[in-house]
């Protein structure tokens, strides 16, 4: 792996390579599924090559045993543009009897013409792994030194330094964790971001189901979403969004359907609503929060740079929130855990919930820095976490407060919380 970064999926697709016969890598176009499996695979096979896929299809038809032949494991890139592919793989997989024999990588989801294909969903033979774009621990802005799996055993002390300062933090931001921008010059690394933009604007979102959409009404539609990161805005409240501010407007039916072909390229990844077990009957809010699956993406659908965000810092907080949620997803996916929101009719919300297979969960709340933000943060957990019936659901294992600066990360005498800013945070 000379040359290579490493990355947290890396040690998930190992295990998962361990235990079934394929394993599907899902993600966002340029957050580097192809060159993560190449890591592995011992044969390959590129289908985003016209003539290759062509010839692949032709002998798949004629042969399945000759077209998937490759030394295991064998990666199969944009496999979904071969719908056929998926009943050969399991095919396979079911005669060969053994683990570990294909890789599959993707940036959509198949269209629903090519699930109607599949004679069988995979179940029993196929492993799913979702990739996003490099948190800061594998771009090696964050230091790594406190472990988000170390404060579930609740720690007694903790006190490490953090390195990140506000202006970094902003380019962070609107950089991204693209890996093809991590180490260029300033400029370059934060054009990247506006040129994913375009793609998916200009192509993306009418390939992934044959749906002509207008680029204008994609861009318009992307813009009036960043406006809403971190919240539960419904299609209504987007529509009404892009009314207040562009001069054509979209219906809900058309925003519905292009939100669904930004989901199925992984471009937007809204988060679940945590549904915990309370002493009384609060009604718990159910919609899902808004997210783009990486900060830079919302900062390039509103054309902002890291000295707009430094000048707006109420916007910076929302955005920095995206940041830390694309970081944690990353880091609790590799603890067998999933990132949840709270939010119930006080109004009463925690930015993240931390749920590990285990039963086993974290309170954060995701905040800039500054003594009266992370008193509002330490106000908000101490309140929640009073809520929960602890007679029919466990405490919380730790409660965090995640912030973009500060000298040190330390755990709070007088009431166990931990303060760690992100440039300290690893999985």
């Amino acid at each position: 792996m000379d040359g290579y970064r490493q990355r947290v999926v890396d040690g998930l697709l190992a295990k998962k390579l361990q235990a079934k016969g394929a394993v599907l890598i899902e993600g966002p176009k340029w957050c580097g599924k192809t060159t993560t499996a190449e890591q592995f695979a011992a044969d390959k096979l590129m289908l985003a090559k016209t003539d290759v896929k062509n010839s692949f299809r032709n002998l798949l038809e004629i042969d399945t045993d000759a077209a998937l032949a490759g030394e295991p494991p064998m990666l199969i890139d944009e496999w979904q543009s071969v719908p056929k592919l998926w009943d050969a793989v399991r095919y396979t997989v079911d005669h060969r009897r053994k683990m570990g024999q294909f890789i599959l990588t993707g940036s959509a989801v198949p269209d629903k013409e090519a699930e109607a294909e599949r004679s069988h969903s995979g179940t029993g033979r196929f492993a799913w792994l979702t990739m996003r774009p490099m948190s800061l621990f594998e771009s090696g802005e964050s230091n790594g030194s406190v472990s988000l799996g170390a404060l579930f055993d609740s720690p007694e002390t903790l006190l490490e330094k953090s390195e990140l300062d506000l202006q970094q933090i902003a380019f962070l931001i609107c950089r991204g964790g693209w890996p093809m921008a991590v180490g260029l010059p300033e400029e370059a690394a934060l054009e990247q971001a506006f040129d994913y933009y375009d793609a998916v604007t200009k192509e993306d979102v009418t390939r992934v189901d044959g749906v002509k959409r207008t680029s204008e009404r994609v861009q318009r539609l992307m813009k009036a979403y960043a406006r809403h990161q971190g919240t539960q805005a419904s299609v209504a409240t987007l529509k009404e969004d892009l009314k207040s501010n562009d001069v054509a407007a979209l219906d809900e039916g058309t925003i519905s359907s292009y939100l669904d072909a930004l989901r199925k390229i992984f471009v937007v990844e809204d988060m679940p609503a945590w549904n915990p077990n309370l002493r009384s009957k609060t009604a718990i809010r159910t919609a899902d929060t808004r997210y783009f699956v990486d900060s830079s993406i919302a900062t390039a659908a509103l054309g902002l740079g890291p000295a707009d965000l430094l000048n707006d810092l109420n916007t910076m907080g929302f955005l920095f929130e995206t940041m830390c949620v694309r970081d944690l997803r990353i880091f609790a996916e590799a603890l067998n855990g999933r990132v949840y929101h709270y939010r119930d009719k006080s109004g009463l919300e925690c930015d993240a919930v931390i749920h590990l297979r285990n039963g086993q969960y974290g309170l954060v709340e995701i905040k800039l820095g500054g003594e009266s933000l992370v008193k509002a943060g330490v106000e908000t957990l101490n309140t929640l976490a009073g809520r929960i019936d602890t007679s029919r659901m466990k405490a919380p294992a730790f409660m965090m407060i995640l912030t973009a600066v500060g000298e040190y990360a330390y755990r709070r005498p007088e009431d166990g919380i931990y303060v760690v800013p992100i440039g300290c945070l690893k999985q």
